[in-house]
């Protein structure tokens, strides 16, 4: 009796053993996984933006909000910020909408941006790994990249035409034209450190415009500007930009003008009839010249 009771003691503190391992086990591994867990979250936001969700609705964003896979951003005005996982970095610019889908982990992360309005610059720190993929989709281009910084926009023209500028300031980005049918080109056209492209689409074709050229600093605007300048990609921009008015292609006057304030109207005209061609209700960011006509 002793002997039987003995054994089942046994047998018992055996699988307790057991169990309690299986325990230990499991928790390493949930714990050990912790740090692969991608964490997509809004970083820095300050303005007008919503966050639309489909199990929900529309979100009002918040610093530190954690996205999820899916999630529809928009951002009217002011600033937004979004970190994914610990080296990557979306900034929006001011009347932009995207669709933001990550999955996997850290370690085999897919990211895909469907840029639908506006601009955004992405910033990813840390080449990817073979496993990793960082994508921006718009209406008439595709794009990749294992580890850049670079800035896409979409912008439309009077007749509804289509484009995407993709500058690139650290480096490389691989695009692909998509056409009016959804059919993605199988040639791909890389854009280089310090170089951009325009891609147009209109009613019958897609194609790029004039081809690889190098960037023009003076094209984007105030706010994407002031972020690169916080990267460190340009230098600050001047505090006072030269407006130099111009008739029959001589200088008629000058006027210093601070960043971001508007030029003033000439108190004297060089001629009767005419006038400046310019709108003075736009502010100076750069140096000008505005003629006569």
């Amino acid at each position: 009796m002793e002997n039987k009771k003995t054994k089942r003691n046994i047998i018992i503190a055996t699988c307790c053993v057991v169990v309690l391992a299986i325990v230990a086990v499991v928790l390493v591994l949930i714990l050990g996984k912790d740090d692969a867990y991608r964490i997509i979250k809004v970083y820095e936001y300050e303005g007008d933006g919503v966050v639309s969700r489909e199990s929900i609705g529309d979100i009002e964003p918040y610093n530190n909000m954690v996205l999820e896979s899916g999630d529809r951003v928009s951002l009217n005005t002011g600033e937004m910020t979004l970190k994914l996982d610990d080296d990557k970095y979306i900034y929006v610019e001011e009347n932009t909408k995207f669709v933001l889908t990550a999955t996997g982990s850290s370690d085999d992360s897919k990211t895909k941006i469907e840029l639908l309005e506006g601009a955004v610059t992405n910033d990813i720190q840390n080449k990817l790994n073979s496993e990793s993929s960082y994508e921006i989709n718009t209406p008439n281009s595709t794009m990749a990249v294992r580890g850049t910084t670079y800035r896409v926009e979409i912008y439309y023209d009077e007749e509804n035409v289509c484009y995407t500028k993709v500058s690139v300031f650290d480096g490389e980005v691989t695009t692909r034209l998509i056409y009016p049918d959804g059919s993605v080109a199988k040639e791909e056209v890389s854009v280089a450190k310090g170089k951009e492209v325009i891609i147009y689409e209109n009613d019958t074709t897609t194609d790029y415009l004039g081809g690889v050229r190098d960037i023009s600093i003076d094209e984007l605007p105030e706010n994407a500007v002031n972020t690169l300048i916080e990267l460190g990609y340009i230098d600050d921009v001047p505090s006072e930009h030269v407006v130099t008015f111009m008739y029959n292609g001589m200088e008629f006057g000058k006027q210093t003008v601070k960043h971001g304030e508007c030029a003033q109207v000439p108190t004297l005209m060089p001629a009767q009839t005419g006038d400046w061609d310019y709108d003075f209700t736009v502010p100076i960011e750069k140096d000008t010249v505005i003629n006569w006509k």
